[in-house]
């Protein structure tokens, strides 16, 4: 069915390629690129089939490890989520035969392979029965018109199975979300069609809202408008005054920090469930927040805790709201709600809780402040911002 091969020579002929292309014409370039992406795309099946074959054998029981995924993510720094991803596909493409040999003969990438196990697993016995025309498909239509045609097929699948099916959707949602050793959070998951399109939703409000309150100037990916949108929906939730609380508190982002490290930005800050960041980070998260002492003895032994107490009043936060409306930083017009208060002269270095040294930034731009390397300062009672280089940002709308 596949006439596309690849030999043992030429998957060893890799080394043939040039380190370096820069030196080779256009049309090598392009060739050396096809046959090096055939050639991934078939060593890629090989070590699907190998994973596969270790999960049958369960042999990452004789180390310790309780699953394929674990071992894979130990052994080879993937993340726990990417780690069940690749066990999860490579354990289902073993009952795909034509799948296989596709993939092998380098003609199935990893987008349209993903696309292939979600259709297999929703539809199982309708995928079998279908699965060498779905394979052609993968193999002769981009990725988005393959999602499209297979989203049209699943649909039909579910129009002769009706509620019993839509049930089996739901019940495989889930999402997975870890800390990384890269300091980030990686978040990935399937969610059903209803519960999807609530997400879909939610974040598109988000994201348009955000746009037009920075009237046309915005110079995030959209990957980053969605991963910024997620993150609103989680503080909006955890700002609410309505939510439960645990141990007699409403959770919410909680920085541990020692005060001399808050103090001078050195050392490090520990995030209750990500762990060690900067103490810049401390530093930003604390200007608008609720501050609790806790004094230590020695080997960190808790010997006092004090009241937690909000580092700017509830008269005076909304007196800064009244006067400043939105986010100050030149060129932003996004709205108080999506702001914090920034002391220009921090309170761990002696800056006073008053009017005049406080000032509404959205998020990214107080980020910017305090990561960014921007700096403030007051000049004549009117904010002065500056870039790293030193150089001075024109206020670019009508002061309040």
């Amino acid at each position: 069915m596949f006439d596309v091969a690849l030999s043992a020579d030429q998957l060893d002929g890799v080394c043939e390629y040039p380190d370096d292309p820069s030196g080779l014409p256009d049309e090598q370039v392009e060739s050396g690129f096809s046959d090096l992406h055939r050639m991934w795309q078939s060593i890629g099946a090989k070590r699907l089939a190998y994973l596969a074959e270790l999960e049958r054998r369960a042999s990452y029981r004789r180390d310790g490890y309780l699953s394929g995924a674990a071992w894979l993510a130990d052994r080879f720094g993937l993340g726990a989520g990417a780690a069940k991803q690749e066990v999860r596909v490579a354990t289902a493409i073993q009952g795909m035969p034509t799948l296989k040999e596709a993939m092998a003969a380098g003609q199935v990438n990893a987008s349209a392979l993903r696309v292939l196990v979600d259709a297999s697993e929703t539809h199982p016995d309708a995928f079998a029965a279908s699965e060498g025309t779905l394979v052609r498909e993968a193999v002769a239509r981009p990725a988005d018109e393959l999602r499209r045609i297979m989203q049209e097929w699943s649909q039909a699948q579910d129009a002769r199975v009706g509620a019993q099916e839509a049930e089996r959707l739901c019940e495989r949602r889930r999402l997975d979300a870890c800390p990384t050793a890269g300091g980030m959070v990686r978040v990935a998951g399937e969610l059903d069609p209803e519960s999807g399109e609530a997400l879909l939703a939610a974040l598109g409000a988000i994201t348009d809202a955000e746009i037009r309150a920075a009237r046309g100037v915005d110079a995030r990916t959209p990957a980053q408008r969605r991963a910024d949108a997620l993150t609103q929906l989680a503080r909006s939730y955890l700002d609410r005054l309505d939510r439960p609380s645990v141990a007699g508190e409403r959770p919410h982002v909680t920085v541990t920090v020692d005060l001399q490290a808050l103090r001078d930005a050195a050392g490090v800050s520990r995030l209750d469930h990500v762990g060690a960041v900067h103490a810049e980070v401390a530093r930003r998260l604390s200007c608008d927040a609720s501050v609790a002492r806790v004094v230590l003895g020695g080997r960190s032994e808790p010997l006092d805790a004090g009241r937690r107490t909000s580092v700017i009043p509830p008269a005076m936060h909304r007196a800064v709201i009244v006067r400043d409306g939105g986010c100050r930083f030149p060129g932003c017009g996004r709205p108080y709600p999506w702001c914090d208060a920034h002391y220009v002269i921090h309170w761990a270095d002696g800056g006073a809780t008053s009017l005049a040294n406080l000032l509404l930034l959205c998020r990214p731009h107080h980020r910017l402040m305090h990561e960014g390397g921007f700096r403030l300062e007051m000049g004549e009672g009117r904010p002065v911002f500056r870039r790293p280089d030193g150089t001075t940002l024109e206020e670019r709308r009508a002061p309040p």
